[in-house]
């Protein structure tokens, strides 16, 4: 982890503690963990991505503790997760068991299955709406009981929950190539020290880590040409994947003896991004490769960046630092990068002195000089 500020007389410390919490209750409103849980689902989903620990409770009470800080829940949540144990390694989950919520393509107007909306703010106009300042338990029963009674039955009714992938058409028509399944344990960047140069399994688990505001912008930039990526987005998908167990040691071979633990809600994304091959007649061609992009809860705009940042890094080129993993992968991470920063408020007496004795030397001589 980064810098802590942890300087400082023991009574002022624990003066400045103490008016935290009183920055945080003086006004007597009592934010319980179940509401920011059940009305900051957003929020939530970005804190356990960042953290790399899904727990929604969990993250709902760093959320509590930081007073709605971003970098401050996520720096609390890792901090706890590097507390607990690891006793299994989970079964490698497939993207196609996805219980999917919400599944939209930029590439096809239709697509097998459909695209499916599901819950988001794209559609929304984006205005204020002073109607929920007088909202109450009440509306929301309500407005609960009716839409249960109108709209739940009919989108449970033949409801499909697996769909298929969009890429998987167009390779069976050859417009992608078709890899054998690489079966390599990745590496674990929780566990041992970043190298360059990383391998795929450690630039995509810094990414997912990574900040969101930190790999949109990075993405944006490769988007307005400060790198060589511009995709279409051929599938986001929103939805619930199942994890899955085999206990060490154990003599069960089958999956379906595997032990199964609960869903986690994920967003995943996968880019088209045209390149330009030249072939054996020595003439060029468009071909599609693409950019991966995966992440806990629902984020779909860093999934998307994610996606295009991974593309960047499949294709190092010096001239774009969206194209340098070393570049990307050592500034996106945000308890890295806020405790890099927050470790200028440490005391730095002795080193700024040093300085200024040297500015005031320097000056001094210059006067003498042209005296």
């Amino acid at each position: 982890m980064g810098y802590v500020a942890v300087k400082g007389g023991t009574n002022a410390i624990e003066a400045s503690i103490e008016r935290i919490k009183y920055e945080r209750i003086k006004d007597m409103e009592v934010v319980s963990v179940e509401t920011i849980l059940s009305s900051m689902r957003l929020l939530v989903d970005q804190v356990m991505s960042e953290a790399s620990l899904y727990s929604p409770y969990l993250a709902a009470l760093a959320i509590k503790q930081a007073e709605g800080s971003m970098e401050e829940a996520v720096f609390l949540l890792r901090a706890h997760r590097s507390t607990l144990p690891r006793l299994y390694y989970s079964r490698t989950v497939d993207p196609y068991e996805m219980f999917v919520e919400r599944r939209i393509s930029a590439s096809f107007k239709d697509i097998p299955g459909g695209q499916l909306l599901g819950a988001t703010h794209d559609y929304t106009h984006r205005l204020l709406d002073f109607q929920l300042l007088s909202e109450t338990k009440q509306d929301l029963e309500n407005w609960l009981a009716q839409y249960s009674a109108e709209k739940l039955p009919r989108a449970t009714r033949n409801e499909i929950t697996h769909y298929p992938k969009v890429v998987e058409y167009l390779r069976a028509e050859g417009l992608f190539e078709t890899y054998e399944a690489d079966n390599t344990s990745p590496d674990d960047v929780t566990k041992y020290s970043l190298q360059f140069p990383a391998s795929r399994s450690e630039r995509l688990q810094i990414l997912t880590r990574g900040q969101t505001g930190a790999i949109t912008s990075l993405g944006y930039a490769s988007l307005r040409g400060y790198g060589q990526v511009h995709p279409t987005v051929g599938e986001v998908r929103v939805g619930r994947l199942p994890i899955y167990v085999s206990l060490e040691n154990s003599e069960m071979t089958d999956p379906e003896d595997d032990y199964y633990l609960g869903e986690i809600k994920v967003t995943e994304v996968e880019s088209f991004v045209p390149v330009t091959k030249k072939k054996n007649t020595n003439e060029h061609e468009i071909e599609f490769e693409i950019g991966y992009g995966v992440c806990y809860g629902q984020n779909e705009t860093k999934a998307i960046a994610m996606s295009i940042l991974d593309q960047c890094l499949e294709h190092p080129e010096e001239s774009f630092a969206t194209h340098d993993e070393e570049f990307v992968l050592l500034h996106v991470d945000s308890v890295e990068s806020t405790g890099f920063i927050s470790h200028l408020k440490l005391p730095h007496y002795v080193t700024f002195q040093s300085k200024l004795d040297s500015v005031r030397r320097v000056k001094q001589g210059g006067t003498e000089n042209e005296s």
